[in-house]
């Protein structure tokens, strides 16, 4: 913590002199973790759960339009999802134009 108030004063005594300031409501200084872009950052980086809980929630989509949404969300974090290239094919390929009609090997890689 002494390294932290540390360097925060370096780097906020730095922005006086050269007239920059800062947004407070923008700030959090001190916090054992941050959200940032959907992650959590403390001594790493993992998802952030309520991303993790819409993915599971997100509904059968009826129409290509949703189907890109639930496909943009996922992967996004396909870094954190094994194998996930082999488990969106199914999914994938519906967005191709007249394939879109759910098979069971799409439903299953919906569910997974």
């Amino acid at each position: 913590m002494e390294e932290h108030t540390e360097h925060l004063g370096v780097v906020l005594h730095i922005l006086e002199k050269h007239h920059c300031y800062i947004k407070p409501f923008k700030c959090a200084f001190a916090q054992p973790e941050l959200e940032y872009l959907g992650h959590i950052i403390s001594g790493g980086v993992r998802v952030d759960q309520r991303k993790i809980e819409a993915m599971v929630d997100w509904p059968l989509s009826k129409n290509i339009l949703a189907l890109r949404g639930f496909l943009g969300l996922t992967g996004y974090y396909r870094r954190f999802i094994k194998n996930y290239r082999l488990i969106a094919k199914p999914l994938t390929t519906m967005l191709k134009k007249g394939k879109f009609e759910w098979s069971p090997k799409s439903r299953e890689a919906f569910d997974i």
